[in-house]
Order: structure tokens, then C-alpha cells, then sequence
């Protein structure tokens, strides 16, 4: 055979091995920029709503996770004058029902920031849209001192502002609790306050408030 015979039947070879793996390539590339679009289309609406749905928890292990935050959350009503639904409903908002990487790795239920020196996350904050940033976070031993320090802020105020959220104390009922809470300053959603009565009578929470 002579060697100009041999060069075509590798060069076929090659061509025939080529075009399966260019194939598999394009398809990969597809689905990526496809992951890509679904990913930007979820950031373009209610961010908490959209992390709340994503949880795979069942109605038992909601339910659990309720009435482990109730536990701390009732009787702060009495010492620090919270509404205990509104404690739990953001609760749930902030942490995904305990499946944030803030809950599980800092015990950080309520999205707390804290001092540079601390965990770094990263999340979002709205400027007339959604935005990334990296913002440091509090740090806890447990939930229960994630409650108690949410609280204090609360109660205490900030140490700009002891009563940045006088308002919130002085609600009359969870829905001023949770207007308040945005007013004041707590979340830059402007939703935020709808999404926590959302949760609150969804779940029944007002059961666990005197």
C-alpha cells in the first residue's frame, strides 16, 4: 500500500472518531449556557422566594424546624417584647429553613452581618435591583444563641441607633412587626415585609404569639 493511501485511511479514521466528540462537545456547551440562562432568570425575581421553594424539606421537617425556633423565640416575647411569629418567620426567610450555608456552617439563622474579621459570604442586596456582594457575617455556637443575639439587636438597637427598631417592639400586632422591620432598615427587600407575612399565615405562626 503505498504511503499517500495509508495518510487518507488515518486521516478518515480521524475524521469518523472527530465528529462524535465535537458532537458531545456542543451538547455540553448547550447545556451549560442553558444552566446559565435558568440561573440569571431566577436572580431577575423574588430572590428569598425562589431559595424558600428550593428546599427539600418535608412538611414534618418544617414543621420540627418551627417549633425548634418557637422553643427560643416564646419567651423572648416576654423579655424582650418580640412577636415570636415574626422571630420565626424570618427565621425561615433568612436561613432557607436551615439550609443556608450561613445556618449550617455559622448557625447564623438570621443573616446577621458582623465585623470584617468574620465569615465572609457572599448575598444579595437590592439597589433598585438585585446585586452580589460579600458581606461578613456573624458567627454562633447554636441556634438558640442566634435567637438570643437576634433579639438583642432587636431590643438593643445598634450602637449608632439604640432605637433603630423601637418599631418593632412597639407593633400591635405581627404585620406592624414585620413593616417595621423593613422600615427600619433590616432588609433592603422591599418585599421583605409581605414574605414574612406570607410565611406567618401560611404556617399558622400567630399560634405561638400571647
Amino acid at each position: 500500500m503505498s504511503k499517500n493511501k495509508r495518510n487518507k485511511k488515518r486521516y478518515a479514521k480521524r475524521q469518523k472518531t472527530g465528529l462524535p466528540f465535537f458532537q458531545k462537545f456542543i451538547l455540553i456547551m448547550l447545556t451549560f449556557v442553558g444552566t446559565l440562562t435558568l440561573l440569571a432568570g431566577s436572580i431577575d425575581g423574588d430572590i428569598p422566594i425562589l431559595t424558600l421553594n428550593s428546599s427539600r424539606q418535608s412538611d414534618n421537617d418544617r414543621e420540627a424546624f418551627i417549633e425548634k425556633v418557637a422553643s427560643y423565640a416564646v419567651p423572648l416575647q416576654d423579655s424582650h417584647g418580640i412577636w415570636p411569629s415574626v422571630t420565626i418567620a424570618q427565621a425561615i426567610l433568612e436561613s432557607n429553613w436551615g439550609e443556608s450555608g450561613l445556618a449550617v456552617n455559622e448557625s447564623n439563622y438570621f443573616g446577621i452581618k458582623g465585623s470584617s474579621y468574620q465569615p465572609s459570604y457572599s448575598t444579595l442586596e437590592y439597589e433598585e435591583g438585585w446585586v452580589e456582594i460579600q458581606a461578613s457575617f456573624r458567627s454562633y455556637g447554636s441556634m438558640e444563641e442566634s435567637v438570643k443575639d437576634y433579639a438583642n439587636l432587636i431590643a438593643n438597637g445598634t450602637q449608632w441607633n439604640a432605637d433603630l427598631y423601637q418599631p418593632v417592639i412597639e407593633a400591635d400586632n405581627y404585620r406592624q412587626a414585620a413593616k417595621a422591620l423593613q422600615t427600619s432598615g433590616y432588609a433592603t427587600d422591599p418585599t421583605y415585609p409581605e414574605k414574612l407575612i406570607d410565611l406567618i399565615e401560611r404556617y399558622d405562626l400567630d399560634r405561638f404569639d400571647d
